[in-house]
């Protein structure tokens, strides 16, 4: 979706209008007059913060033949009429994308892109007047100035986890008037109809998926599904009168099925779509930033976040594609037992990623029938966290990590990998074998509260989590 945009500007040799902006941005983003630059050696550079994954030789030597002696052919005759054809037909997919997420698109990259490409096709264009509003869903602003969301919110995400801590807490009569509004927001952002012709853009399946966000850029994120239907079971337990009337059958039905068709052969569960290939096209991936991002592959709490949904359902519903959904569970435990690490670890896809994923983990394996006594995997996890807690009775983990695939000390707490911890723990039995460690850790969360009842922001802070924790 970023290189669609990217490849299309590249491919129409597209050059603005030179403006004194121009100018000087041209002055202030590089380290040299912009006259003077090489790019054809500027093309394989990298700063060194930032060349976390070199390219291999290969790619070097792939990439240089394509620049040398592919791309001066597309200018000649008739390869130029291929270019032509493949440029057409890359606006078409963008103007597809553009339509059915309401020109917010996918995130802020592909977003801008889009619009820059609309606006080379026609300046005047109804496209282009359409994305100009939609630049200001991205943009907030921060103490130190404005700033541009990652994505464009993850409304749907954070109110089906708070939805479920608030039931955790028992006290739904107390907060009648946050889960009903909860409740209703969840019930409005479905996604309630499938993109048409989605096959020939090669999108999935979106009629009764939840998006990251608030349902309006239309795209299915799976565990966000997955998360919403257990918000909206668990909420269809308490009275209308308190928390409004439960979403319609058919709808909930509709959620699972997209669910169920977002599901891998190996019973697992990817982000946005099913793991369509194999880890070997990754040689394509150009980016010396990140890696593993060409294949969506099967992950550990996406899977976890599968089991859990699909248990609950079942509980509520035995008679609906009970055979599958029996299948998915099966397969799914299995898949998180067998990604467990030699130190009982699960390595998960966020920035603070091991204390997520064993936390997801231990979750779902619990929710799955697994106990301390029964699973060698739960006592492997609790015997990890238990050896990662700091002295102060807390859990920090640093963001390298993610880049590493090995466990990074902080060196001090954070509430969100303490909060984190300290819930596997908790669905895993820790209070009824050593209630110690969770007695400091629950004091040093205590601690780290403000007055105002908020916990501080330390780096990637899901304070929606620590909700979760009255239940202790």
């Amino acid at each position: 979706m970023v290189y669609m945009p990217m490849a299309y500007i590249y491919g129409k040799k597209f050059v603005g209008p030179i403006t004194p902006t121009i100018l000087a941005l041209r002055d202030e983003l590089y380290n040299k007059p912009y006259s003077e630059i090489n790019w054809n050696m500027a093309r394989s550079s990298c700063a060194k913060e930032d060349l976390v994954y070199p390219p291999s030789r290969m790619q070097n030597i792939v990439l240089a033949c394509l620049h040398k002696f592919v791309e001066p052919m597309l200018s000649w005759w008739p390869f130029n009429k291929l270019r032509k054809s493949a440029l057409s037909s890359l606006m078409d997919h963008i103007h597809y994308e553009d339509e059915n997420s309401n020109y917010v698109g996918l995130c802020p990259i592909n977003k801008v892109l889009n619009m820059i490409c609309c606006w080379i096709e026609d300046p005047n264009s109804y496209a282009f007047k359409r994305h100009l509003p939609r630049i200001h869903d991205f943009l907030w602003i921060s103490e130190d100035g404005m700033k541009a969301k990652v994505y464009v919110g993850c409304q749907s995400w954070e109110t089906s986890l708070i939805a479920q801590a608030f039931c955790s807490t028992k006290l739904a009569k107390e907060f009648a008037p946050v889960l009903r509004k909860a409740h209703g927001f969840l019930k409005a952002a479905q996604v309630t109809q499938n993109f048409p012709t989605y096959n020939s853009y090669y999108r999935e399946r979106s009629k009764g998926a939840w998006t990251l966000s608030n349902g309006e850029n239309g795209w299915p994120i799976a565990d966000t599904t997955a998360e919403a239907i257990k918000a909206l079971l668990l909420l269809s337990k308490y009275s209308p009168s308190l928390v409004g009337d439960p979403i319609e059958e058919q709808r909930l039905y509709d959620a699972v099925d997209c669910l169920l068709s977002y599901v891998n052969k190996d019973g697992t569960l990817s982000s946005a779509e099913c793991k369509r290939t194999t880890p070997w096209v990754e040689i394509l991936n150009p980016s010396e930033s990140f890696r593993n991002i060409i294949v969506d592959y099967p992950y550990v709490e996406c899977t976890s976040s599968l089991v859990q949904a699909l248990i609950l359902f079942r509980n509520s519903y035995p008679e609906y594609r009970c055979e599958e959904i029996e299948e998915c569970i099966k397969k799914g435990t299995l898949f998180i037992e067998k990604q467990q690490r030699t130190d009982g670890s699960w390595y998960g896809t966020w920035g603070v990623c091991f204390t997520y994923a064993s936390f997801f983990a231990t979750k779902g394996l619990v929710a799955a029938g697994r106990t301390y006594e029964n699973s060698v995997t739960i006592r492997k996890a609790c015997s990890f966290l238990l050896a990662k807690q700091l002295s102060s009775g807390g859990w920090g983990e640093n963001y390298l990590g993610c880049e590493t695939e090995d466990y990074v000390d902080s060196g001090s707490p954070h509430v969100v990998n303490s909060a984190w911890a300290m819930l596997a723990l908790l669905y895993a039995g820790q209070v009824e074998r050593d209630p110690t460690p969770m007695y400091h850790a629950a004091k040093e969360l205590i601690n780290l509260q403000t007055e105002t009842g908020e916990f501080p922001q330390q780096g990637n802070c899901w304070k929606l989590q620590f909700v979760s924790l009255f239940q202790l």
